[in-house]
């Protein structure tokens, strides 16, 4: 693992991307603050930019670094929930510009994969987070489902855990900085 941690870094820190297995499906990541990396995902998974990729962060100090107005009970959602929770929050900061959602919001998960809190940790930013498709198509539930177009396009594939099948992608909710949650996608 710490070998396929030092073989990442330099990859971001180029603005490089990555296809690499998170807590819920193989994803497609870059360095979040990146804007030109965040444009070559939007670009290799022919998306529109309007529609916003997630980001994953190590821990939640990282998350308070990026998200100045945290509601109290994101932080009991964050330690209570049973699966990968992706959260939607208002008015980020320091996060490359096209990775924000034209309302000024940005979704974020805390990684529960040892890999990717590991990585991101070392990093020291957050990561892009998207399914390693092309937008449109089904997310692929293993690494042997991945398009050769999504594996020929991005500049490092992480050599750990390939033979994992593929978990569901996160629940989505949203919380406004007055505590008001929404679930966006159970």
């Amino acid at each position: 693992m710490i070998e396929e941690i030092n073989n990442t870094i330099p990859i971001l820190k180029e603005g490089g991307l990555l296809l690499y297995p998170t807590d819920t499906v193989w994803g497609i990541g870059c360095d979040a603050t990146n804007a030109d990396a965040v444009a070559k995902v939007y670009q290799l998974k022919r998306r529109p930019d309007a529609k916003a990729l997630i980001c994953l962060v190590s821990d939640v100090a990282m998350l308070e670094r990026y998200i100045p107005e945290i509601a109290d009970v994101t932080y009991d959602i964050i330690d209570l929930a049973t699966k990968p929770t992706t959260i939607v929050y208002d008015n980020p900061a320091g996060i490359a510009k096209n990775l924000v959602a034209e309302d000024n919001t940005l979704a974020i998960r805390v990684a529960s994969d040892e890999f990717c809190r590991k990585l991101i940790r070392k990093f020291g930013k957050p990561l892009v987070s998207t399914s390693a498709n092309i937008s449109g198509m089904p997310t692929p539930q293993s690494y042997k489902e991945i398009s050769d177009e999504i594996l020929k396009g991005v500049d490092y594939i992480v050599n750990l855990h390939r033979d994992k099948k593929g978990g569901q992608p996160s629940s989505i909710i949203r919380i406004s900085k007055n505590g008001v949650v929404k679930v966006i996608r159970k």
